[in-house]
């Protein structure tokens, strides 16, 4: 199963909400490489040396690994804390198993829109 290429763009237009953060503390996310799905990136700029990079890494983790065709996202200068990735895995996991329901049949609309 081929993973679906990503380009440099697309990444940096997925992380959207995080962008006003960032261009409030002059933070810049350079995108490193995209291959296989496998999205390296490193906060620069105003991030280096922020309080708030870890929350900004745990906030774009999180929007990319939602997508389809993303395999992992590694910051490369380690902005993003084992536990937080930990953090997020466990909560996209818990997303994944109570959404599955929803997505075997589409045509029902049932429960609450979160």
């Amino acid at each position: 199963m081929g993973l679906m290429s990503i380009t440099a763009e697309e990444v940096l237009a997925e992380i959207g909400p995080v962008q006003e953060i960032l261009d409030e503390h002059d933070g810049v996310v350079t995108v490193i490489d995209t291959t296989d799905g496998n999205i390296m990136l490193s906060l620069d700029g105003g991030c280096t040396g922020c309080s708030s990079t870890p929350m900004t890494a745990m906030q774009i983790y999180y929007s990319l690994k939602k997508l389809d065709h993303i395999n992992d996202v590694i910051f490369v200068n380690g902005e993003l804390p084992e536990y937080m990735r930990t953090f997020i895995d466990k909560k996209m996991e818990k997303e994944a198993a109570s959404t599955e329901p929803v997505d075997t049949d589409s045509s029902q609309p049932r429960g609450e829109i979160i």
